[in-house]
Formats: C-alpha cells, sequence, structure tokens
C-alpha cells in the first residue's frame, strides 16, 4: 500500500473545510445501513438483500436544490444513454447546461484552491476560461469505451451517472446525488453495506462508504462513494490526481478529516475513464 501523500492530503484537507456546500449527516440528510452486505460477483442478477429500505432515509430536497453547483448538477443527470456502445448524443441545451455547471463550480472556493494548486504545478492555465476548457475537455468530451464502438461516454457519465455493459456490468455510479435521486424512483435497490477490516460497521454519519446495490438489472457488489459531499469538491479531486500523473491508474493514498482513502484516478487518453475512493480506515 502507498505511503500517505501528506501535500494531496493537506490540500484536500483545506478543501473539505472550505465546502459550505457539502451535505451535513443528520442535519441535512440521514442514512439507514441496515444489514451486511453478502458475497456477490460482478454481473450476478440475484444476491442477497441484506437492506429492505432504501439507503437515504431522508434528503433535504430544498436545500438541495437549492445551492447551485447541485442544482446545475441534477440537471446533467438526464443527459446520457447508460448502455455502452450506444452513441451519446449531445444536445446544444446540453453544452449549455454542461458550461453552466462548470460556471456554478469554478465559483466555489473549493474549485480556487484547486486552480491554485494546478496553476503553482505548471498544469493548469491562469485564465479561468482556460481552465474551464480543460476541465470541459477532461470531464465532458465524449470517447468511445472499447475501442471500434462510436463515442459512448465521457467521464462525467462514468463517474457522476453510471453506465452498464451489455446489461449485465455496472460501470461506475460512484456519485451519492445521483444514487439518491436514482433510489427514489426505484431504480436502485441498496443491498447493504460492506465492512471494513477494522471496523464492523460505518457509522450513521460517516462521509465515505462501500456499500453493495442493484441497477438496471445488474448488480454492483462494492462500489464506493462520498456521503454529502458537494459536485465541486469531488470534481477537484479527481481533476487535480488526474492531472498531477500520466500513467493509466493513479492510486494516491490520502487521509481527508478522519477518513484514510485510496484516490483512484484511471484516465482514457486525455480525459478521465473512472475515479473513486477507497475507504482503507476511519
Amino acid at each position: 500500500r502507498k505511503a500517505l501523500n501528506h501535500e494531496l492530503s493537506k490540500l484536500f484537507n483545506e478543501m473539505w473545510e472550505v465546502d459550505v456546500n457539502r451535505l451535513m449527516p443528520g442535519k441535512d440528510y440521514t442514512i439507514d445501513l441496515q444489514g451486511k452486505a453478502g458475497a456477490a460477483q460482478q454481473g450476478d442478477s440475484a444476491v442477497q438483500d441484506n437492506a429492505a429500505r432504501h439507503l437515504f432515509h431522508n434528503v433535504n430536497e430544498e436545500r438541495l436544490k437549492g445551492i447551485k453547483t447541485f442544482a446545475t448538477f441534477i440537471s446533467l443527470l438526464d443527459n446520457y444513454e447508460t448502455s455502452t456502445g450506444v452513441a451519446e448524443v449531445v444536445t446544444p441545451e446540453e453544452i449549455v447546461e454542461n458550461n453552466h455547471f462548470l460556471d456554478a463550480i469554478l465559483a466555489t472556493e473549493v474549485m480556487k484552491l484547486a486552480h491554485e494548486y494546478l496553476l503553482k504545478k505548471n498544469l493548469a492555465k491562469p485564465s479561468l476560461a482556460d481552465f474551464k476548457c480543460q476541465l470541459y475537455d477532461i470531464w465532458f468530451q465524449l470517447y468511445a469505451r472499447k475501442e471500434g464502438d462510436r463515442p459512448d461516454s465521457c467521464g462525467f457519465e462514468h463517474v457522476f451517472v453510471g453506465e452498464t455493459r451489455r446489461g449485465k456490468q455496472i460501470l461506475g455510479l460512484h456519485n451519492w446525488v445521483q444514487f439518491y435521486l436514482q433510489e427514489k424512483r426505484n431504480q436502485i435497490d441498496y443491498k447493504g453495506y460492506v465492512a471494513r477490516k477494522n471496523k464492523t460497521r460505518p457509522d450513521k454519519d460517516d462521509q465515505v462508504l462501500s456499500i453493495q446495490f442493484s441497477w438496471k438489472g445488474s448488480v454492483k457488489p462494492i462500489g464506493s462513494t462520498f456521503i454529502g459531499v458537494s459536485p465541486e469538491f469531488e470534481f477537484a479531486l479527481y481533476t487535480v490526481i488526474f492531472l498531477l500523473a500520466e500513467e493509466r491508474i493513479t492510486r494516491e493514498t490520502v487521509k481527508i478529516e478522519e477518513y484514510e482513502l485510496q484516490m483512484v484516478v484511471c484516465r482514457h487518453g486525455h480525459h478521465i475513464g473512472t475515479a473513486y475512493p477507497v475507504l482503507l480506515s476511519t
């Protein structure tokens, strides 16, 4: 396991501190952890369900929709065709929505910290307009997940919305807002939490969780996600790690608040392939 990256830990904790849009557990939302998830393989159609109820017991939607970065983020979630291999069509309205979202997050302290840090490393341009173009390319530029396919994917769709492959596999979907909204529509079925070695069960105020769920007929045996954080916080973390390295898969061990995490970012050429946190310990 890689040594703790102190520089990134310091930066990410500063971002955590200034993330004023983050929702607070027990106050803005409550989760219901229920049972521990059973063993499952990717592609299982039926697994034991150890959670009869939703993971999200309640979320203050007024607050969620009253925060600009969340509101503009939510408007992007219905812009994608979940099946890989099916070409994505990006409409002029969707391009406008993508830009509104980037404008909203670029106005936050969290993204300002990311921009300043990347400037120091010569990995971003000083002008916000240029930085925004860079973000657009990394996250929203379409590419083909599999060679020979039409452009059917992008970093944003994979990480935040989720995709399916041949109806048998869930790809991505590492975002709590999408999870909550899909659960509310009964599209997602939460199956239970995945415990870590040194802790028998998570707490209801944990803001990083490993969970098992099914979506669109497939099971994700284990998926990890931040809970309650703002979209700009996740965007900032993943973008910084993406730009700092060039190998296909980057794993950085960081400590954010009391969470020791391995941040995983995979590249797809000049774009994000996937990105998610793995909980090591709290």
